[in-house]
């Protein structure tokens, strides 16, 4: 009776332990600044529950241990309350949790870029000989930076969103320690890299690339979702040249008639009423699309660069917007209703973005419009510059890269006659950095949680 009794109090109930583990989760959440409700710790599937109960009561699992050091603790404090299977329920069910694909599966080619939470891979999938680019994100970064529903949000966005200019989401997948977000490899690269390469383009060319991004934010707009970092640096180009809207790390769903407050997206392609903090909907991503146009066209960005948002807003307001005399009646028509500091009076709908006299004789067809090749795209993609002008002026070594296992790819260091040189600025082939990077003030990105008082 006696042993029975001391065998039943070694052996917790099965809701006891449960808590158990939820309260050792919450916990570790709470020293790194982070917190969730009881609630949300009890949501997991009866199987992962048991399996986490089994994980408990047998050999402690093997918790990173840079994970550990953003709790600030030492590597034995959690093994006995916290398990992996909980940090993975965390981000699902966005992120399906797989193992890690292997060499079988995957072939790992090159770095694209380095994005602000991790690299970003270019990829081989054996099965069907198609080249990918793969997004890989430390799960600790996106705790350390509490963007964890930012994170969530990006892919629901993308999943709903099926578009011949916006660039597609192929898959996504989480595994103990990396987030994996997979797209379509565009191997031509960015706009920004050719507008560096090119200084200025002309108004013909422009304007088959306005009629796409206007057809591209019609789209989204009708799906409630407003992408907030519209600029050069997020749109992608085809092997024809023609373009795909990319990155949706700071797009948001909003409701018909909702209004949004978060100063976020990049400094120089920002709306008024985004800098000022808001109320904003929809057409900020027209004024975004304005600043784009203009700086295509004249070769310079409307309204210098200021190293904070405060000082930004206030030159944006001061501002005439003024077109250059070289350009056309009708591009500077279409540019200052772009460019309205009234959101209500700004022109922010694609039917009346077709009305404009620019567009005059200019197909929205989808079909039409990607018939032709953009020539100029064409002719400056072979210019042997072209590699140079993308990486940024960055370069950035590592070893080899090994399978698709990135756990890998951090371990010894590279020699010399293996580097892999990539950008350390926004995308060069596919994505932009969802959070800020050290960058020059006209590049600046500005983070979610970032606003500006006193300049409502």
């Amino acid at each position: 009776m006696g042993a029975e009794a001391s065998k039943n109090r070694k052996r917790p109930l099965e809701g006891q332990e449960d808590e158990h583990f939820t309260s050792g989760w919450r916990s570790f959440l709470s020293s790194i600044g982070l917190s969730i409700p009881a609630s949300l710790c009890r949501l997991a599937p009866p199987a992962l529950r048991l399996r986490r109960q089994r994980m408990l009561q047998g050999k402690a699992p093997d918790i990173p241990e840079h994970v550990l050091r953003l709790a600030g603790v030492g590597p034995n404090k959690l093994r006995a309350e916290w398990t992996l299977p909980g940090f993975i329920s965390m981000f699902l069910p966005e992120f399906p949790h797989r193992t890690l694909p292997g060499p079988e599966d995957f072939q790992v080619l090159s770095y694209i870029a380095k994005g602000s939470f991790g690299p970003i891979l270019k990829v081989k999938d054996k099965a069907n000989q198609k080249m990918y680019a793969v997004k890989v994100i430390p799960k600790s970064e996106i705790l350390r930076l509490g963007v964890l529903e930012q994170s969530k949000e990006e892919v629901i966005v993308q999943r709903q969103v099926h578009h011949p200019f916006i660039h597609d989401l192929q898959d996504c997948w989480q595994t103990q320690r990396h987030l994996y977000i997979m797209c379509d490899y565009c191997s031509t690269g960015d706009l920004y890299t050719y507008w560096q390469m090119i200084g200025q383009f002309t108004e013909d060319t422009v304007r088959v690339f306005a009629a796409e991004l206007g057809c591209g934010l019609d789209f989204l707009h009708n799906l409630g979702v407003i992408h907030r970092d519209v600029k050069m640096e997020n749109i992608l180009l085809t092997d024809n040249g023609h373009l795909r809207l990319a990155d949706f790390g700071l797009s948001r769903r909003l409701e018909r008639g909702g209004r949004a407050f978060t100063i976020c997206g990049t400094i120089q392609y920002m709306a008024p009423e985004v800098l000022s903090g808001g109320p904003y909907n929809h057409a900020a991503d027209w004024w975004s699309l304005g600043i784009l146009l203009f700086s295509l066209v004249t070769g310079k960005f409307p309204v210098p660069a200021e190293p904070d948002h405060c000082s930004m807003l206030r030159k944006v307001r001061a501002f005439p917007y003024e077109m250059p005399l070289n350009t056309s009646p009708p591009f500077a028509l279409l540019l200052t209703e772009l460019l309205c500091k009234t959101p209500a009076r700004r022109l922010r709908n694609l039917e009346r973005f077709k009305r404009q006299a620019f567009f005059h004789g200019t197909s929205f067809d989808h079909v039409l419009l990607q018939r032709k090749p953009v020539t100029v795209i064409l002719e400056l993609r072979e210019r042997p510059d072209r590699a140079a002008k993308a990486r940024r002026g960055f370069t950035l070594s590592l070893q080899p890269l090994r399978g698709f296992d990135y756990d890998a790819v951090l371990s010894p260091s590279a020699t010399p006659d293996t580097q892999i040189h990539a950008s350390t600025q926004t995308h060069t082939d596919v994505f932009s950095p969802s959070v800020p990077l050290p960058l020059q003030p006209a590049q600046e990105k500005l983070p979610e949680r970032c606003l500006c008082d006193g300049l409502r």
